[in-house]
């Protein structure tokens, strides 16, 4: 669904809406927009620098440096990734609730603990060290799994990974352990933006643990984002795509021989406006004294939202195109910044870039340099308050809920949140194949694909009686059935909708429908009309209500209404309705749908006269209904505070 760039709808009611805080409208302080377009263009630019049958591993630790795991890993996958980074397992397995299937490496050394979250999720584990690698193969093994893993070596960054001269003794122990499977060998580059001799001598390690190998695993890699653009190997078939894929430069050097766009831009808004007298001071410990006076600005962001605090009288903010440079010391959550510079008149609620525009004074890169900081820190720490909305082509697709690890259902879109739902259940049943099977026949046939407001029946009494039709012409091949269906229930809408379908294929179309309260098969050769199909009467609460036929294909709708039926749409009300159709002798069963969430029901059925004997089948799951046969009729109670599901029913066979 594309969202216009003024609302977004809500996850918990598609009918309300969420004012964004872009294109005049304030509800948001402050906020971050994602190009996907950006993200997609640095994908392709990247590409240019790898061998022709290369891959790319998408690098989305760190909440994909504050970019959002999700959207860009799915963004990067439709665009060839054919691996994802993270840094721990628990950022994978966040990954793998939100349904994304391809491998996921964690490049970091996994903890002890972290091995069942890695064999649950189906991650793929880095190894750098025996002991690791010994229990991992033992758990493994007790699971009954075949666990794919890399080995990290250390070939002169000084970090994680086994050390060169040990890594061939590790891959030989390793490729011996039967319930681990070697599918990737890599190390990383500790200076491939401006040290090319290091990097040359990093590789040249690397290529010749490679020819000790006896036997290649499926992927190797050495090459980050700049190791890509400085350093081309041929040893190497798959490079891992971090900071440069976001836009970001990580060294000036870079500039002359790619062309990348920002994937993140921080706004927010002008909260105040203000003047300060020569000589005035401006802030906490009074850092910045007024040279003249001039107006500023306060913006509500400061460095909890990410906004480093050692920009402070460093940093520049754009207002109206026009930088603006920070003034005094940036608090907890206010910056101020001189307007001086900026022509006309700066007012409250204009739009502020805090950062990440191809302005060359708000640039990540630029802002990190004025105080020797580092663009991956305030990628990370940016925007915790801040919402992250998602464009591709200039329309807003998506919207995503502020940085936190609290669950509040209406923060989600509907099928995200059908994919927490799904993994909750998991979670709670220990088995995803029963976890789907619940959510297929429970969750989604109340829901029928979409969250919507549900609205259940109580004290539901649906009475059938059979006689012999009194049109003669009938009465060879079809039983008359007068019907007596009553319940209670929240009006949902001024009118309401009676169906007869022809077939069975039609009639499922009403099961979708929201304003169908009643439904009927008319099978055989008779076709829905108002003569095979009557309503004798239909009452809400004291109001007898009128309808309208109307013929659509092989069905009959009736639209039902009364004048003063909008005064009851959203009260507790009584349905009344009362039909004669006819049913085909020869199908020799009659079954009766519950067709929506209903609590306590009793349901029979009168042929006293008409058949000798009849014969019930109820599919109710939980209890079973009581059963009570009298002289030609038989009747099922089910305890009135006792759920019926869709698709409950009872078949009466004759």
């Amino acid at each position: 669904m594309i969202y216009s760039p003024s609302e977004i709808f809500c996850a918990s009611d598609s009918r309300s809406c969420v004012n964004l805080a872009m294109n005049g409208n304030k509800s948001e302080r402050s906020w971050i927009e994602i190009s996907l377009d950006h993200f997609v263009h640095n994908l392709r630019e990247l590409r240019r620098f790898m061998p022709e049958k290369a891959s790319f591993m998408q690098i989305v630790k760190a909440d994909a440096y504050g970019h959002g795991a999700v959207e860009i890993a799915r963004e990067a996958i439709q665009q060839g990734a054919v691996m994802l980074g993270v840094a721990n397992a628990d950022e994978g397995k966040l990954l793998r609730l939100q349904g994304i299937q391809v491998p996921i490496l964690i490049l970091s050394p996994s903890l002890m603990e972290e091995i069942p979250l890695i064999l649950k999720y189906d991650l793929t584990p880095t190894i750098g060290e025996h002991h690791f690698g010994q229990i991992l193969g033992r758990v493994a093994r007790e699971k009954g799994k075949i666990l794919p893993f890399h080995v990290n070596v250390d070939t002169g960054m000084g970090r994680s990974g086994v050390r060169y001269e040990e890594a061939e003794a590790l891959i030989r122990e390793l490729t011996q352990v039967n319930s681990l499977y070697f599918d990737g060998l890599f190390t990383h580059y500790a200076a491939s933006e401006n040290d090319p001799e290091y990097s040359a001598y990093q590789l040249d390690r690397f290529s010749k643990l490679l020819e000790k190998i006896p036997e290649h695993p499926p992927w190797i890699h050495i090459a980050n984002s700049a190791g890509l653009v400085n350093c081309p190997d041929d040893v190497s078939n798959l490079s891992r795509l971090g900071l440069l894929s976001y836009g970001i430069y990580t060294d000036p050097s870079l500039c002359e021989k790619i062309n990348l766009k920002p994937v993140m831009t921080f706004k927010s808004r002008v909260s105040s406006v203000k003047r300060v007298i020569k000589g005035e001071s401006v802030g906490y410990n009074r850092t910045y004294i007024a040279p003249k006076e001039t107006p500023y600005a306060i913006i509500p962001v400061g460095y909890a939202d990410g906004y480093d605090y050692l920009l402070s009288n460093k940093g520049t903010l754009l207002i109206h195109e026009v930088p603006c440079p920070v003034i005094g010391k940036i608090s907890m959550d206010m910056t101020a910044v001189d307007i001086s510079s900026v022509p006309g008149e700066v007012q409250v609620g204009d739009e502020v870039v805090v950062f990440g525009d191809d302005h060359l004074d708000v640039r990540v890169e630029t802002l990190c340099r004025s105080y020797n900081g580092s663009p991956y820190e305030l990628l990370c720490q940016t925007g915790r308050r801040a919402r992250r909305f998602y464009f591709r082509n200039g329309d807003l697709i998506k919207a995503r809920p502020l940085a936190r690890r609290e669950f509040i259902s209406s923060d989600y879109e509907p099928e995200e949140l059908s994919r927490v739902i799904e993994s909750a259940i998991g979670e709670k049943t220990g088995n995803r194949d029963i976890a789907r099977l619940i959510f297929d026949t429970v969750l989604q046939r109340l829901f029928r694909e979409e969250f919507r407001p549900l609205f259940h029946r109580h004290r539901f009494y649906h009475r059938l009686r059979f006689s012999k039709p009194e049109e003669k012409s009938l009465a060879g091949e079809y039983f008359q059935i007068d019907t007596e269906l009553s319940f209670r229930k929240q009006l949902e809408r001024d009118y309401f909708v009676i169906a007869c379908a022809g077939n069975e294929r039609e009639l499922e179309t009403y099961f979708r429908r929201d304003d169908v309260e009643y439904r009927w098969l008319l099978d055989g050769s008779l076709r829905p009309d108002d003569r095979s199909f009557t309503i004798t009467s239909v009452r809400v609460n004291d109001l007898d209500l009128k309808y309208e036929s109307r013929h659509s294909g092989s069905c009959l709708e009736l639209t039902c209404t009364h004048k003063d039926l909008h005064k009851l749409v959203g009260k507790q009300v009584r349905f009344t309705i009362n039909t004669r159709t006819y049913y085909l002798k020869s199908s020799h069963q009659l079954t009766v749908f519950v067709t929506g969430l209903t609590r306590g029901a009793e349901i029979s059925v009168d042929y006293d006269g008409v058949l000798p004997s009849m014969d019930v089948v109820p599919f109710f799951p939980g209890g079973q209904p009581e059963i009570q046969r009298g002289k030609g009729s038989i009747h099922l109670i089910t305890p009135e505070k006792e759920w019926l599901l869709p698709g409950s029913g009872v078949v009466f066979a004759f």
